[in-house]
């Protein structure tokens, strides 16, 4: 299964392939990944907690898939988390974590509604997952002082188009750069992410 996973899902898909594939594997997402000693969520959370001082701000989860995500920012400190996803199937684990306030299912290019403190994207935006117009729909959608904490994964980092358009962000004065570690992802597989932080000036 854990081959078959991560053969898979790197691999470039529309909006509704991504959807019924990780609906697919929603019942064994968590045992596949933590297997493989997945090591973002704890770094993400942790990196916006030393960013953050507000821990009864609220977080956006986006693409929190089956809660890991949340969990992390939880064992952090911080008190109130919604989550939103494309796969309901990932949304149920989720709940079953009891971390979350509100869980919403979403379609791929809705709109990012809420007043939140930070927005997380945790092992979100890259290869095989949401799209670099994802980011740039995140980014622009930030309000001042509002934070953003997110990964991209070596598969990610192979295209340059992602870290040029944080660069950019940053070299036009858009968005603050609070935080950039490249660390440990999936340590089974031999993979490491680069956690960011930001903040919209």
């Amino acid at each position: 299964m854990a081959e078959n996973f991560f053969d898979q899902v790197y691999k470039a898909r529309n909006d509704a392939e991504t959807r019924d594939l990780y609906d697919d594997w929603a019942d064994q997402y968590d045992k596949v990944v933590l297997q493989e000693g997945y090591a973002t969520p704890a770094r993400c959370a942790q990196a916006l907690r030393t960013a953050m001082s507000d821990l009864d701000a609220p977080i956006l989860d986006f693409g929190c898939g089956t809660g890991l995500s949340g969990l992390a920012l939880r064992l952090a400190g911080f008190n109130v988390i919604d989550g939103v996803d494309l796969s309901p199937s990932m949304l149920e684990v989720a709940r079953e974590k009891g971390v979350y306030r509100n869980l919403t299912a979403i379609e791929a290019e809705e709109p990012i509604d809420g007043d939140y403190g930070a927005i997380a994207a945790i092992g979100v935006i890259g290869a095989g997952a949401a799209p670099l117009s994802a980011l740039t729909r995140i980014l622009d959608g930030l309000t001042p002082g509002m934070q953003f904490v997110f990964s991209f994964n070596d598969h990610t980092l192979e295209d340059p188009a992602f870290e040029d358009t944080v660069n950019r962000y940053i070299s036009d004065g858009t968005m603050q750069h609070l935080f950039r570690e490249h660390g440990d992802h999936l340590p089974g597989q031999d993979m490491k992410s680069t956690v960011y932080v930001l903040e919209k000036t």
